[in-house]
């Protein structure tokens, strides 16, 4: 693998938590900040204006707040999105819980939304602040992918959790991936193809047994998924779903990467393809993406993450059957998210204000 370089794109933004494109060859950069608002870097400059505020939804600071935008596939003619938020409310046990919304833009190629056209899809119950999951994207086939937490508190053994762990019953959509489809109207729907774990599960679920799934993708070149799952006191995991693949099982809490961690054995979990331990000041796995730009041929194919806390990037890459992971480069990021452009080129977030790009040296 070749050297690169982060590049600075634009500065000035207030806590960001995500960035991403919308597929109508605009090639604007949507940037998600996590005190409620989405800003757009346009021909390389930082609008003042924001894509879509909805501050006074949102409850933010933590783990909380505006944490993703994912843009439909036929956004280009329908103009619609969905956003990933914790809420506001004026009933406290209602505070904090999660929000898939959907919204439009009026005008194809307009900066700036309609925040009067929020319809809520879904809202899932959070027992505690933190574990939120967060990220909502529209996988290669066009149905909406969401990454949900375990509900918080420490080892999935929060109040309300089942005895099992919220990560291990298929009764609760907390510590799962789930799947849904969204049309431009009305409630979402539950995709056919989805898995049937059984009698009395959650429809929704796709993949289950992950303990806060902050950051995940697909590669554009297998549609496998790649999820960065955040351990809880020593190890931090990648995890693959093969895009063929539903109903797998990556074992927490019964496993902490391939570490037990509690309670007894499981049939058939899935362990993960890469994990790192908290040595050296690493505390978050932030997931990040597989390589499929065209700006560094020799990244092609390798997929990067990076630790929240140390600034760490790796690597990730399969050969002969098997994975290899390295440490590449230290940086002193806050790392909350990467991100990727509608060429398939390479960004990081920065939580303190920045957004940098992948290019070569």
């Amino acid at each position: 693998m070749g050297s690169f370089k982060l590049t600075l794109v634009t500065a000035g933004l207030q806590s960001p938590v995500y960035a991403t494109y919308a597929p109508d060859s605009s090639d604007r950069l949507f940037i998600v900040e996590q005190i409620g608002r989405i800003r757009v870097v346009k021909d390389g400059q930082l609008l003042a204006a924001p894509f879509l505020d909805i501050q006074t939804l949102v409850v933010s600071g933590g783990e909380r707040g505006l944490l993703s935008v994912a843009f439909h596939p036929d956004f280009a003619s329908t103009g619609l999105f969905v956003v990933n938020y914790t809420r506001a409310s004026s009933k406290a046990d209602d505070v904090g819980d999660t929000v898939i919304a959907r919204y439009r833009v009026t005008q194809p190629g307009a900066d700036v939304a309609n925040p009067t056209t929020g319809q809520t899809l879904l809202v899932i119950d959070q027992p505690q602040a933190n574990h939120n999951g967060g990220l909502a994207a529209f996988g290669p086939d066009g149905m909406l992918y969401i990454g949900m937490g375990d509900g918080g508190a420490g080892g999935d053994l929060g109040a309300g959790h089942a005895p099992e762990g919220n990560g291990q019953s298929l009764t609760t959509l907390l510590g799962k991936m789930l799947r849904i489809q969204v049309g431009r109207t009305g409630p979402y729907t539950i995709p056919g193809s989805n898995p049937n774990l059984g009698a009395g599960t959650r429809p929704e679920i796709w993949a289950y047994g992950l303990r806060n799934p902050w950051r995940f993708s697909f590669d554009r070149a297998t549609d496998d998924l790649y999820i960065g799952d955040v351990g809880q006191n020593a190890w931090e995991e990648i995890d693959v779903q093969p895009g063929a693949q539903s109903g797998l099982n990556f074992g927490w809490p019964v496993w902490e990467g391939s570490h037990r961690y509690r309670g007894g054995s499981l049939a058939n979990d899935t362990k993960p393809a890469a994990e790192y331990s908290h040595a050296g000041g690493n505390c978050s796995v932030t997931g990040g993406y597989v390589y499929r730009g065209a700006k560094i041929p020799s990244l092609q194919g390798f997929y990067f993450y990076g630790d929240y806390c140390s600034g760490k990037l790796w690597s990730l890459v399969r050969l002969g059957g098997q994975w290899h992971a390295s440490a590449i480069l230290d940086t002193n990021l806050l790392i909350s998210s990467f991100g990727e452009d509608e060429a398939g080129e390479l960004f990081i977030v920065d939580l303190r204000g920045a957004l940098y790009r992948f290019d070569p040296r």
